[in-house]
């Protein structure tokens, strides 16, 4: 989908509580649209189109915010008044966004699917195929590590549990949350998935490690969460 040729006024031709820059600094980083924020990071527009509406585009391009983040440089680069230098901003933007999340949630009790998406959901929607990780934690159930168990395919990650168990010992992990991404958006579990967790739980019985719950990340979308989570399901 090509980006609309239209003509708007440049930023500087707005009045100035309306200049995203000038809004930032007045009142917060809250007050600002999403294309507003993206604009801040390009700077300038294009040939008949503000900054403004640079960003509210690529959104429309993407079809959301969450795909925008999702996208490669590679991906960003091709669109018209991006290039190069412009889609690695975004990139690093979008990037510090997420390990910002992660570093925030590191210090809080990870107890709840809802930070297991705070930490790694911006990351894992930004990959192709799935990637299965360990979340291990201390006996505060605070974050130790977050390990990188297996890469799949489009639609399945393989993991043989003693893989899972063997970084859970080396590490000396408490316990531990396995976290995959599903690059559908839909983190309803699969089958697959679902043997795969009751293996492990009895496993971890076995072993006396805590296997605290199984979070599968997929992508917002209206009237569902972009998480699963097999504890809350009464799975495990």
């Amino acid at each position: 989908m090509a980006l609309e040729e239209r003509f708007s006024p440049r930023i500087q031709e707005l009045p100035e509580d309306e200049r995203p820059r000038e809004k930032l600094e007045n009142l917060g980083a809250a007050a600002l649209s999403d294309s507003e924020l993206i604009a801040i990071i390009l700077r300038v527009g294009v040939r008949g189109m503000s900054a403004i509406d640079l960003g509210r585009d690529l959104i429309k391009r993407f079809g959301s915010l969450a795909e925008l983040a999702r996208a490669s440089v590679q991906d960003l680069k091709k669109v018209k008044g991006l290039g190069l230098a412009k889609a690695v901003q975004l990139a690093a933007a979008f990037g510090l966004a997420g390990r910002l999340a992660r570093e925030t949630v590191a210090r809080t009790p990870m107890n709840r699917p809802e930070l297991i998406h705070e930490l790694l959901g911006a990351e894992l929607r930004q990959l192709e195929k799935e990637s299965l990780r360990l979340v291990l934690l201390d006996t505060r159930l605070h974050l130790i590590r977050v390990e990188e168990v297996s890469l799949g395919s489009l639609s399945e990650c393989i993991a043989h549990p003693r893989e899972i168990f063997k970084e859970v010992i080396k590490f000396n992990a408490y316990g531990f949350i396995l976290v995959h991404n599903h690059p559908s958006g839909d983190p309803s579990p699969s089958d697959a998935d679902r043997r795969l967790t009751i293996r492990l739980a009895e496993c971890a019985r076995l072993l006396q490690i805590n296997f605290c719950d199984h979070v599968i990340l997929g992508a917002p979308a209206p009237g569902r969460q972009p998480y699963f989570s097999f504890k809350e399901s009464g799975i495990i």
